[in-house]
């Protein structure tokens, strides 16, 4: 069974958007670069329906090029989805999208998508690990996330730190309650514009 991750690009003082839902700066390191994300620099993989346009240096592409080719579903909250439009069915990695909601997906959305809508975290976890098989889970960072992480149900944490700092907004770890212990970072990567790690949760 793959691991559960959870994911997401912050900024220093621990915001992954404003308090507006915008994202200012934390993604310019996705444009910032001259090596496409995917290898073949696939001309049908663009921006509007992936990861396509994006351009990292060097350095990040080597590091998420691989993280997302390994990541079979993604979990996200319907507050999330509904700002993405769930990436009009089209999610920048991985095969299926699990969104944690106590309401259906929208009548009609996009038939042919796999988007499977559960109304509780722990069973979107159960049901993202049936569908990923042994491929990773990626968990999108803030209050799903974070309840599903207070669940013990995250294996790692990744983070992409942005050195910018927003002041307020939408944190990584949402409203999270008590401590919970991470491992030393068992992958530190120096980007341009970003610091990649990883860390693996503590038993």
């Amino acid at each position: 069974m793959g691991a559960v991750i959870m994911h997401n690009v912050m900024s220093v003082d621990g915001f992954i958007a404003d308090d507006e839902d915008g994202v200012g700066p934390l993604h310019d390191w996705y444009f910032n670069g001259d090596t496409p994300l995917t290898e073949t620099d696939d001309p049908d993989y663009d921006h509007s329906e992936g990861a396509g346009g994006f351009r990292l240096s060097k350095t990040s592409a080597e590091y998420v090029r691989p993280l997302w080719n390994s990541i079979g579903v993604i979990v996200m909250g319907r507050h999330f989805f509904d700002l993405m439009n769930g990436w009009d069915g089209h999610p920048p990695t991985g095969d299926h999208v699990v969104v944690v909601s106590h309401r259906p997906k929208p009548e009609g959305w996009h038939p042919e998508a796999s988007y499977h809508f559960v109304d509780d975290p722990i069973a979107a976890v159960a049901k993202a690990r049936e569908l990923a098989g042994d491929r990773i889970v990626s968990v999108a960072a803030g209050e799903v996330g974070a309840q599903i992480l207070a669940a013990g149900l995250v294996d790692e944490v990744a983070i992409d730190v942005v050195p910018v700092v927003f002041g307020s907004g939408k944190r990584y770890f949402g409203s999270i309650g008590g401590m919970h212990r991470l491992g030393e970072p068992h992958v530190v990567v120096q980007g341009e514009g970003v610091l990649h790690l990883r860390f693996r949760m503590r038993p």
